[in-house]
């Protein structure tokens, strides 16, 4: 018979049916981690793409590698927005340029946030401001329906109570430069227009570092497939490949690759 008291009794039956909260990954330990729901998750396979397998984008390349050696070495370093067209190489070019780091060396991990967990940041900073090395905090596909949804992230990135420590900068991509739909600036009325305008440009600059991505043209399209081909010994038309962007109405690193794919694939080969 339990002859312990009534709410010892319960208080254990709660603590049985309640899981105890998952660990959080040594952030000493791993290259790369997930930052999901308050918890810190070593990512199972790192393997970012070679640098120069990201053909077209050798100056945002430099510009982001760069930032992210400093941050590494203890430097000072810049927050940083990769904006532009879709399936240009912003997200790819973050995890390339921090594993292109490490191989150097570098005492530096990725952290992927994801967009819709930005309020979770302050316990992420709290976990990692004392680990003696450098993080990528990397949120991906940021956007924001209003201004005043933004107003949150500006206070983070500058001034605000819960900034960021300094071994942690935040590297975002995002489709539109000042991360809220112009529109949105546009239905204000008259009197408010300058506010709104204003809101846009107070959150991009806080970013030190606004690196634009563009729509490429057929012939840098076509040596982005034929990097991509000669890397995994695949043979291609030319022709075929205009064809197969044609039809998805795009010109990307993202097309080619799903080109490249494609190639694989039929000839029997994984990649």
């Amino acid at each position: 018979m339990d002859d312990r008291d009534p709410l010892t009794r319960i208080a254990d039956a709660l603590d049985r049916l309640a899981p105890p909260p998952p660990a959080l990954a040594d952030p000493a330990a791993h290259p790369a981690y997930l930052w999901r729901a308050g918890v810190l998750k070593a990512v199972r396979a790192f393997d970012p793409l070679p640098l120069e397998r990201l053909v077209g984008i050798d100056a945002q390349r430099a510009i982001l590698v760069g930032n992210i050696q400093r941050l590494a070495a203890g430097a000072a370093a810049q927050d940083a927005l990769l904006w532009g067209a879709r399936g240009t190489g912003k997200s790819a070019l973050v995890k390339a340029a921090v594993g292109a780091v490490q191989a150097e060396g570098g005492d530096v991990a990725l952290i992927e946030a994801a967009a819709d967990a930005l309020t979770d940041l302050p316990r992420l900073f709290d976990h990692i401001a004392g680990v003696p090395r450098a993080f990528v905090v990397f949120v991906d596909d940021l956007g924001f329906d209003t201004a005043s949804d933004a107003r949150w992230l500006r206070s983070l990135l500058e001034g605000g109570a819960e900034a960021r420590p300094a071994n942690a900068r935040l590297v975002v991509t995002a489709n539109r430069r000042h991360l809220i739909p112009r529109d949105i600036a546009e239905q204000q009325s008259a009197i408010n227009q300058r506010d709104a305008i204003d809101d846009q440009l107070a959150l991009a600059d806080r970013f030190g570092l606004s690196i634009g991505f563009h729509a490429v043209d057929q012939d840098a399209y076509l040596a982005i497939v034929r990097g991509y081909a000669d890397a995994y010994g695949l043979l291609f038309d030319p022709a075929e490949a205009v064809q197969w962007a044609t039809r998805r109405g795009a010109r990307s690193g993202r097309v080619a690759w799903q080109y490249v794919v494609e190639l694989a694939g039929r000839a029997g080969r994984a990649l």
